[in-house]
């Protein structure tokens, strides 16, 4: 009889375990091989430098925190190194605003006033990017930021997501970024920065409670350079490429080499004949 090896973790953090070892074992429980093979396809192909593309459902990962809290330039770096799709909430609707379209015009007033877009126009923008990114595997910057815009998200585009990063950092830390990255935005200023860490609060936090309460939320200390923030990062990802091995070995079922029977509580895996 073969027994299932144990997941080795080397510096994440007790949530993040968590969730790793949750997304997989859930795939396999509950959603059956096909999933798995997905995440086998998706995130498991995690290597430094990877560029493939696929047809298949994506992996989905919502990056969410304050504004200045870091998520936008890390997403960069994993995006670079572990070959996921990038995009930005609030940048795809920015870019609707300099196409002077009616929402572009509407979109403009409401973030002036740190307020959120209506769910619909952002959740169309980020299924169109999804739709023709190159790969199967997107990071998605900046959002949910409300519940109803969860609930939409999840309506239009018929999915949840695998994977949230939440970077946790400190209001004081945030504002002091902001106000020093001198990127011509027109929210980067202290009254604006008052009312979107309001928003944040009161409407961000929900969301990530909601995923938190399925295992799906991997939080990440913000604080630090964004050398030491990435290095953070990294073990999240480097231990979803150690899960993948394993499950790799799981998968073999399709060419006959073993069988998965269900227990109660997880499976057992079992040597055929």
């Amino acid at each position: 009889m073969w027994r299932r090896s144990a997941l080795s973790f080397s510096s994440v953090s007790l949530p993040a375990k968590t969730v790793v070892v949750s997304l997989f074992e859930t795939v396999q429980m509950s959603c059956g091989l096909q999933s798995v093979e997905r995440f086998t396809s998706g995130v498991g192909n995690l290597r430094e430098g990877s560029d493939s593309s696929s047809s298949k459902k994506p992996v989905i990962a919502f990056v969410l925190g304050g504004p200045g809290s870091g998520k936008g330039t890390q997403c960069s770096r994993i995006s670079q190194i572990f070959g996921f799709a990038h995009f930005s909430a609030g940048d795809l609707l920015r870019k609707e605003i300099l196409s002077n379209s009616e929402n572009g015009l509407l979109i403009s007033n409401i973030i002036k006033n740190g307020q959120i877009v209506p769910s619909e126009i952002t959740v169309r923008l980020i299924q169109r990017e999804i739709e023709s990114a190159s790969t199967n595997r997107v990071l998605i910057d900046g959002f949910p930021r409300s519940e109803e815009n969860r609930i939409e998200f999840e309506r239009i585009v018929g999915v949840e997501p695998d994977l949230v990063l939440y970077f946790n950092c400190p209001e004081e830390e945030m504002v002091k970024r902001v106000l020093s990255r001198n990127q011509g935005r027109s929210d980067d200023n202290v009254e604006t920065l008052k009312k979107r860490f309001k928003t944040f609060t009161e409407l961000n936090l929900p969301v990530i409670n909601y995923y938190r309460a399925k295992n799906k939320v991997c939080e990440i200390n913000a604080v630090g350079t964004e050398e030491q923030v990435f290095e953070k990062l990294r073990s999240v990802f480097d231990d979803l490429r150690r899960c993948q091995r394993r499950w790799e070995f799981v998968c073999r079922i399709k060419n006959g080499m073993f069988f998965l029977p269900r227990t109660k509580n997880r499976p057992v895996l079992r040597q055929k004949g």
